[in-house]
C-alpha cells in the first residue's frame, strides 16, 4: 500500500483569470477583483482519480483547504497531520510545515497542488530535511514552468497511483514583477527534484539559448576524470564538444579523455583522435567509456546511420548517453538502432533516458 502526502496551496492560480499573471504578493488584490480559488477543484480531480485507481492508498493531508476537504470529497478518509494557524490566510510556511510532517511520517510521495512557487517550497523543504522523497505537482498555478508537474490533474492522480521509478527533474520559477511590469519572462533554476517517471509529465520551459546549450552544459558538468568519451557526429554533439573546449569533426567520431587535473573542474581534456576509425576508437578506450550520440532528425536512428565507426565492439565496452533537443524528440517519436548485431540491439532496446537539458531527461523508447 502506497503512502502519499497531499497538500494544496489554496491561493494558487487565483491571479490568472483576473489578469494578474501570478498570485505572489497579490492575493488580496486578486480577491478584490473577484478571483475564484481553483486549486481545490483541481485537487479533488486529482485525488478522485487516485482513489479510483488505488483506493487503498494511505493518504496524509493538512487540515481544511490545504488538503483535508479535497481528500474527503474525493472519497478518502485521510490522516490529518496538522493545520494552518490562520486557515483564512494560508502561507508558504504552511506548505513547508505540511511537507516536513509528510517526510517525518515516511510518505512515498508528496503530491502537491499549486504552481512553481509551491514547487519551490516543496523542493527546498525536502532538501533542507535531506529527505529522499519524490514529489509530483498537480498544476493549479498561473505560471507552471517546472517539469515536476503532470499535464493535467487527472494524470497526476494516475501517475501517483501507478508510478514505479523516479528521475531528476528541474524546478524553475519566474520573476513575477518583471513578468507583470515588463512582459519579460525570466526563469531561474531553483532546484532539482526526484519525480515519478511518466509520459504524462510536462517538460520544463527552456529559455535563453534553448535546450541544446543547456544540455551541453549538463554533459560538461557531469564529466568524470579518467573517463574516455566517444562523441558521435552531428551539430548537437558538436555543441557539447565546444562546451568542453575543442572543435570536433562535424561528420566524424572523436575520442576525448578527461584527465585529472588541479583545476576548477578537477579535470583537463585531451583529444585523443579526431575523425576516428573503429580500430582507433577501440585502441583508445579506457577502463570507463561513454559514447555520446544524438538521433538523426526525422529518422530517430541512434546507431547505424552515419556513425558506423561506433561499432558493436565499441558499444559493448561503453555506457551510452543519448542527447537531443525536445523538438527533435517530438519529431522522431521513437529511437532506432541498426548495428548488424542482434544481441547488442536487444540490449539497447526498451526505455532509455535522453538528456534534453542541463538536468532534465526524457524517457524515450528504443525500437
Amino acid at each position: 500500500m502506497r503512502r502519499i502526502g497531499g497538500v494544496v496551496n489554496p491561493i494558487a492560480g487565483m491571479g490568472g483569470r483576473v489578469g494578474l499573471k501570478g498570485t505572489d504578493g497579490k492575493v488580496e488584490e486578486a480577491r478584490e477583483l473577484g478571483a475564484d480559488q481553483r486549486a481545490s477543484e483541481r485537487a479533488v480531480e486529482a485525488l478522485a482519480r487516485l482513489h479510483e485507481l488505488a483506493p487503498e492508498t494511505d493518504l496524509l493531508t493538512y487540515g481544511g483547504e490545504m488538503g483535508e476537504q479535497a481528500a474527503r470529497e474525493a472519497g478518502f478518509d485521510p490522516e490529518v497531520v496538522g493545520h494552518s494557524e490562520n486557515p483564512e490566510r494560508t502561507r508558504a510556511a504552511d506548505t513547508r510545515a505540511a511537507v516536513r510532517a509528510f517526510a517525518e511520517a515516511g510518505v512515498d510521495l508528496v503530491l502537491f497542488v499549486g504552481g512553481d512557487g509551491t514547487a519551490v517550497d516543496v523542493t527546498e523543504t525536502l532538501e533542507e530535511l535531506d529527505a529522499d522523497v519524490p514529489m509530483l505537482g498537480v498544476p493549479a498555478g498561473v505560471k507552471v514552468y517546472s517539469s515536476v508537474f503532470a499535464v493535467t490533474p487527472r494524470e497526476a492522480g494516475r501517475v501517483a497511483a501507478e508510478f514505479e521509478w523516479t528521475e531528476r527533474r528541474e524546478v524553475n520559477d519566474i520573476d513575477e514583477r518583471a513578468y507583470r511590469e515588463e512582459g519579460e519572462v525570466r526563469t531561474e533554476l531553483k532546484g532539482i527534484a526526484r519525480v515519478p517517471v511518466a509520459e504524462a509529465l510536462q517538460s520544463s520551459k527552456q529559455l535563453s539559448g534553448g535546450s541544446v546549450e543547456t544540455l551541453a552544459a549538463g554533459v560538461a558538468a557531469d564529466v568524470e576524470p579518467g573517463t574516455t568519451y566517444v562523441f558521435g557526429p552531428g551539430s548537437t554533439v558538436g555543441t557539447i564538444e565546444r562546451e568542453l573546449g575543442f572543435e570536433g569533426s562535424p561528420l566524424g567520431v572523436d575520442v576525448w579523455r578527461a584527465v585529472p587535473a588541479d583545476t576548477e573542474t578537477g579535470w583537463r581534456g585531451e583529444l585523443l583522435v579526431a575523425d576516428a576509425r573503429e580500430s582507433e576508437i577501440l585502441d583508445h578506450l579506457g577502463e570507463r567509456n561513454v559514447v555520446v550520440v544524438s538521433p538523426i532528425g526525422g529518422q530517430g536512428f541512434v546507431f547505424g546511420r552515419g556513425n558506423h565507426q561506433i561499432s558493436p565492439a565499441v558499444i559493448r565496452r561503453s555506457d551510452v548517453e543519448v542527447v537531443a533537443s525536445k523538438e527533435k524528440l517530438d519529431d522522431v517519436g521513437v529511437l532506432r538502432v541498426d548495428t548488424d548485431d542482434e544481441a547488442v540491439e536487444e540490449d539497447l532496446r526498451g526505455w532509455t533516458k535522453v538528456r534534453v537539458g542541463r538536468f532534465e531527461r526524457r524517457m524515450m523508447k528504443v525500437v
